[in-house]
């Protein structure tokens, strides 16, 4: 039995990750811990969670094998690093960190301890996603050539202090939000990005100060970004917080890939319909494909968000295959590693936007 903890108390927590440990036979959540005590003690009280706290340090005393860190990003870095010190397994949310320097600190020192680590990219465990990657890496579209990839959603459009829009709390906007998404994604289907070029946006107008009173640095609300692969592709990705999209999610996902023997698109509207439409060259137009029954894998499909609930709470994925991990020793997929070379992209983007210019890559080194 893995005893574990949590750290954060939001509706993420509350949606994906109690319900995903409740019903795994390996899971044991012996505490929760956040700076709110009231929600605290809720989540406690609703999840039968024994032990609730609000300083850290006093959480770290306790007997555990794991933690799951889902607490705002500025956090991310000494969490984990304390965690990794107190010999713990973890999942740490991603942005796994405030910069690259930051994560590549936790990436090594989770290697050196030999803990298992995962950084949770949620969308690449959707049934359309793994049907995408399957039908690439079966030859589907041949030699990659270009991706695009396009996530609209609304919530930047109020015009209030929110945290995910403070640099100082979440190191990007929009960015590190919804962007860091689909940059793995593309990694996933692509393999590995070689160059970039980003343009942000920061078109909201929100209050100057934070909740304390206190003035802060403003992020992007919306993002482009042009990139090269290793494999010869380029790709592009297109985020804003500022639409209008007015689904069950409040955001639609549009993805399209074009390769030397054909093309694959996909289109959710997080309400309904999921999809993935494909043709190979020389037959056709683009054409729905049915995803297969072994991609579905018994969840729901009626609506996307049931989809969604079913493939974090009954599959062995996420929350549910770090446990799984660590009861069968065997390494965590998206890991640490997954969640540097996002963050070395996003400090590329950053300095790209900053310059004004395209930022080629370095080689990465791990030691």
């Amino acid at each position: 039995m893995v005893k574990l903890a949590i750290i954060g108390t939001s509706w993420w927590v509350d949606a994906m990750y109690l319900p995903a440990l409740k019903e795994h036979p390996d899971a044991d959540v012996v505490a929760i811990c956040g700076r709110d005590l009231d929600r605290a003690q809720a989540r406690a009280k609703q999840w039968g969670i024994p032990k609730v706290f609000t300083d850290v340090e006093a959480l770290f005393e306790l007997e555990l094998d794991a933690v799951i860190i889902a607490s705002s990003n500025d956090s991310h870095y000494s969490l984990t690093i304390k965690a990794l010190k107190k010999g713990l397994h973890v999942l740490c949310e991603k942005p796994l960190a405030l910069s690259y320097p930051e994560a590549l600190d936790m990436y090594q020192l989770a290697r050196k301890k030999g803990l298992k680590n995962m950084t949770p990219f949620t969308y690449s465990y959707m049934p359309t996603a793994r049907y995408l990657k399957e039908l690439i890496d079966s030859g589907f579209i041949g030699q990659p050539l270009d991706l695009n990839l396009r996530y609209y959603t609304g919530y930047g459009r109020n015009p209030e202090y929110m945290w995910r829009f403070d640099k100082g709390k979440a190191g990007s906007g929009a960015l590190g939000d919804i962007a860091s998404h689909f940059i793995y994604l593309a990694m996933y289907f692509y393999g590995d990005i070689t160059g970039i070029f980003a343009k942000l946006g920061t078109q909201m107008q929100r209050s100057h100060y934070d909740i304390e009173g206190q003035p802060y640095e403003q992020a992007d609300d919306s993002a482009l970004l042009s990139f090269s692969f290793a494999n010869g592709a380029l790709g592009s990705i297109h985020v804003t917080t500022l639409a209008t999209e007015e689904t069950t999610f409040g955001q639609i996902h549009q993805m399209d890939f074009h390769g030397s023997e054909g093309t694959l698109r996909s289109f959710t509207d997080w309400d309904k319909v999921q999809e993935v439409a494909g043709a190979k060259r020389g037959q056709g137009p683009v054409r729905p494909l049915e995803l297969p029954e072994h991609i579905w894998n018994g969840v729901r499909r009626d609506t996307v968000p049931n989809t969604y609930k079913d493939v974090f709470r009954t599959q062995d994925v996420m929350a549910r295959a770090f446990i799984t991990d660590i009861v069968q020793d065997r390494d965590c997929q998206p890991d640490f590693l997954a969640g540097l070379k996002v963050q070395r992209l996003l400090d590329a983007a950053l300095k790209s936007d900053e310059q004004k210019g395209w930022v080629e890559l370095e080689p990465l080194l791990l030691d």
